[in-house]
């Protein structure tokens, strides 16, 4: 099955073509948060060196969270686009478990981490068990300062993925930090993991994805406060 993955969950914008789980094309650019602008000549250029045409594409799978909000919807929105103009399936793929699947090691933990704003991070906990992955513990935010105890609880080592540079100093002895390579989201995971999903799933629907938040966006917070603010100025 001839997929195109779409990751733009954090600061780098990655796009890939897979077939079932050949990898044909992946590019990987830190946007710097950015993906308005370069998501759409990013799927050009894909299309452009492989000579894959746009409409041979069978399936979407899009990361669809947690991350960065204005990222996922930018990423969401395009991926729709593309399954609408095509008529093709459209799965969403869960942003820290694509993350984990960068790396099919058994034995250890894999724990993908991302920046949930304000200090506290987004978590979630795989295993890799005879050739396929398992959830552990699902997706939860944890205060960074926290991060270490809650890893330290775990009767095994922990390989630790995603953006782990400001919590290094807190991580136990057990807790290793995977290399850059393969600790950030890869559109290649994505699309592997979409057509796993696609594939188990009866019900194939084009749409109806939502963004998986699990926080409020900081707009949302802001806008909630000034309402409450307002409120009290009228009293």
């Amino acid at each position: 099955m001839l997929t195109l993955g779409i990751d733009t969950a954090t600061k780098v914008c990655s796009v890939a073509i897979c077939r079932d789980e050949e990898i044909l094309a992946a590019y990987e650019i830190n946007m710097g948060m950015t993906h308005s602008e370069g998501l759409v000549p990013q799927l050009e250029q894909i299309f452009t060196r492989t000579g894959i045409k746009k409409s041979a594409i069978e399936l979407v799978a899009v990361s669809i969270g947690p991350g960065s909000f204005t990222g996922l919807r930018i990423g969401l929105a395009t991926a729709e686009a593309i399954a609408y103009s095509l008529n093709i399936p459209l799965v969403g793929v869960n942003t820290l478990e694509a993350l984990a699947y960068n790396l099919p090691i058994e034995g250890v933990l894999l724990a993908p981490i991302l920046d949930a704003q304000k200090g506290n991070y987004y978590l979630a906990v795989y295993e890799w068990k005879q050739g396929a992955i398992h959830e552990v513990e699902s997706v939860k935010v944890v205060p960074g300062s926290e991060l270490g105890n809650v890893l330290a609880a775990y009767d095994k080592n922990v390989l630790l993925l995603g953006e782990c540079a400001k919590v290094r100093d807190v991580l136990p002895k057990k807790v290793i930090c995977a290399p850059c390579r393969v600790s950030m989201p890869k559109a290649t995971s994505v699309a592997i993991l979409g057509i796993k999903q696609h594939l188990g799933k009866e019900d194939k629907e084009y749409f109806g994805l939502e963004p998986f938040y699990i926080r409020r966006s900081e707009a949302e917070e802001l806008w909630e406060q000034r309402q409450k603010n307002l409120a009290k100025s009228d009293e």
